[in-house]
């Protein structure tokens, strides 16, 4: 990878933004390799978590801007956002957990990546931004799907359209944040939630998210029937027969995902 790195470690994968002269702005090539570790991801057994950051106390500064000639050669710009569109809905879509590790920036598509992430922590100096506007650009990366459920339409338009930049506590106010906590403590908080998500029952997790996501287009009707199919997949599983031996022995249940 020229762009990211990637590690694992305990079932946790992370990945690591890591083009820190430009504090982490997505060129072409990064987008490339986004899609195909997330590709990666998705069809593995081992990675139960995920977590994506930024280099140098940055998360991403959002899409690279300045005609760089660095990364694949040159493709139209509908072709260059299909990739764009790849990647949100891979991380959308993708059956395991995935945990933002926010410092510094998140603006532009830097912020969309983060809010399509299941679970954003911040540093306290953290700052995200829907910056298009600034830029004369219309937003991308899924924002305009994400934004108005998160914080309602009113809200939405107002992020989008002004371009304003959010404290860390300001976003978590308005609901776009889980967590902040001191840049001290960012790491330890993280590792904290990542383990405890990688531990989870994967089979059970994934369907949970996979619901959730799809709540808003589906009646209470549609939304049962998609529990009862799920609850049935989940007996069916060695995972759950784990959890309640694991219950009545008084211990830790061990998840294989199976």
């Amino acid at each position: 990878m020229e762009t990211i790195e990637v590690t694992r470690s305990g079932g946790v994968v992370t990945i690591t933004l890591n083009r820190p002269q430009v504090k982490n702005a997505l060129n072409g090539q990064m987008w490339i390799e986004l899609r195909d570790t997330l590709t990666a991801i998705r069809d593995s057994d081992d990675d139960r978590a995920v977590v994506i950051t930024g280099a140098n106390g940055e998360f991403c500064s959002g899409a690279d801007l300045s005609g760089r000639a660095d990364g694949p050669p040159p493709r139209h710009a509908l072709a260059n956002m299909r990739i764009v569109n790849d990647v949100a809905l891979l991380l959308h879509r993708l059956p395991q957990p995935v945990v933002a590790k926010v410092d510094g920036v998140a603006v532009g598509a830097g912020c969309n990546l983060a809010l399509g992430c299941d679970l954003i922590v911040a540093s306290d100096r953290a700052r995200f931004s829907q910056i298009f506007v600034r830029r004369g650009l219309s937003v991308d990366f899924g924002g305009t799907w994400l934004l108005p459920r998160l914080v309602g339409l009113h809200r939405a338009k107002q992020l989008a359209l002004l371009g304003d930049i959010l404290s860390a506590a300001e976003a978590q106010a308005l609901g776009l944040v889980n967590a902040v906590v001191p840049v001290a403590e960012l790491d330890a908080f993280v590792d904290g939630w990542a383990t405890r998500l990688a531990g989870g029952p994967p089979i059970a997790m994934a369907q949970t998210k996979k619901m959730l996501n799809e709540s808003l287009f589906h009646s209470m009707h549609d939304a049962l029937e998609a529990e009862a199919a799920a609850q049935t997949v989940n007996f069916g599983t060695a995972d759950t027969g784990e959890a309640i031996a694991a219950f009545l022995q008084k211990r830790t249940p061990s998840f294989k995902g199976r």
